[in-house]
């Protein structure tokens, strides 16, 4: 994978390891790759921004309001410039501050206006980097659409040895091409998300409805549009928004989210079912509220909705991909299995119970089966982490 004519801002953060960013430095140079950089006040007492600027050939941004210099919007435009972030070092300082919200130097600031994907190779003590506090802002930075660049475990400029030593400068570069060879899987083609719950009303103030929080479908859609794809996402009611540009159409009840699909479904290569549509609906709608009544209670009348995924499979085309998601309480795997292939799905996904619910969190735990019966067992991890997974997976079908 070639990085000619990519655009890349490297930041620089206060740590000993800050020399071996030099290094990354120039080899991305040799590759072709256009190198701004940015470094942190603490920064520049480990290596000058002089030798950083002979090796980008850039001058390198250090404080937010320089004297002597046209700045104004600077820190946007350098937000807005590049194709990826590079944080190395990050130190445990860095991340707490990114993880918080806080811009309080050039180096935060550009990072919390920054469109592009953000890379974080850590680097610090191991009893810093193993800190419940720094693991809980990476796991939280992760969740959000971090990309982090793990750690090596080896000695320590302080002589302790453990893992937090940076990864090498040749490591930090052959992840970052992968990265961007990740970015053609889905190039030109069309991907349909759905994602959150529906709605299925009562009256004008009540409705039937489930758990789910739409966060997996979205980390899917924004994973996709990663991937290079042209992405549709169908979404019901959530409090969350796209991480991604990408077509969005609000859908509330389970018939609403029905027409979006099939009206979508037939200009895309793969549809990912990542919904919770209700099962069943009420037979009738009150149009005014329902008072409390009577002691007895109220009978609800209730009625199957129309089944999203196994329509689809019936309409499908010979190159069209349908990848679904289950839930089960008991007899996971053979539920999974039935349902993949009544629904003619190409891969399902089975949520677990077990470790994490996959509800309102950031984190999950799947069963990925395809339609020869393999099944791929992954462990906990962010829902971010886990669309990047199943996109690569996707684009391996065939």
């Amino acid at each position: 994978m070639s990085l000619k004519g990519k655009k890349i801002v490297v930041g620089i953060s206060g740590g000993i390891a800050a020399y071996k960013t030099a290094f990354l430095i120039r080899l991305l140079k040799k590759a072709g790759v256009d190198v701004r950089a940015i470094m942190t006040p603490n920064a520049v007492k480990f290596i000058t921004p002089l030798t950083i600027e002979t090796l980008c050939q850039h001058p390198v941004a250090v404080e937010m309001f320089p004297e002597y210099r046209y700045v104004a919007t600077h820190h946007i435009d350098l937000a807005e410039w590049p194709d990826l972030f590079v944080i190395a070092p990050a130190t445990a300082n860095f991340i707490g501050k990114i993880a918080s919200g806080v811009s309080d130097d050039m180096l935060t600031t550009v990072i919390c206006a920054a469109r592009a994907p953000v890379m974080i190779a850590p680097s610090m003590n191991s009893q810093m980097y193993l800190n419940k506090i720094t693991q809980g802002n990476i796991e939280k930075l992760r969740a959000a659409g971090y990309i982090f660049i793990d750690p090596n475990i080896g000695e320590m400029a302080c002589e302790t040895y453990g893992p937090g030593r940076l990864a090498e400068p040749d490591e930090i570069v052959q992840f970052i091409k992968k990265y961007f060879e990740k970015k053609k899987l889905l190039k030109n083609k069309k991907v349909l998300v759905t994602a959150g719950p529906c709605r299925e009303p009562i009256d004008p103030v009540r409705f039937i409805s489930n758990r789910s929080s739409g966060r997996m479908g979205y980390a899917i859609a924004e994973a996709a549009y990663e991937a290079g794809a042209d992405v549709t996402l169908v979404s019901g009611p959530v409090e969350i928004k796209p991480g991604a540009p990408c077509k969005v159409i609000p859908v509330e009840t389970t018939e609403e989210m029905y027409k979006a699909v099939k009206k979508a479904f037939g200009k895309s290569d793969f549809l990912i079912m990542a919904a919770a549509p209700a099962d069943f609906t009420s037979t009738s709608t009150s149009k005014q509220k329902i008072k409390k009544g009577s002691s007895k209670g109220l009978k609800l009348e209730l009625h199957s909705t129309i089944d999203i995924l196994e329509t689809a499979g019936k309409s499908k085309k010979a190159k069209q991909k349908i990848i679904g998601f289950a839930l089960e309480t008991e007899n996971g795997i053979a539920n999974a299995k039935a349902k993949l292939k009544k629904k003619k799905l190409d891969l399902i996904v089975l949520n677990s119970m077990e470790d994490t619910a996959p509800f309102e969190g950031d984190n999950n735990k799947v069963t990925l089966i395809g339609k020869k019966g393999r099944t791929e067992p992954l462990p906990t991890m962010s829902k971010m982490e886990l669309a990047r997974i199943l996109i690569e997976r996707i684009s391996r079908l065939e």
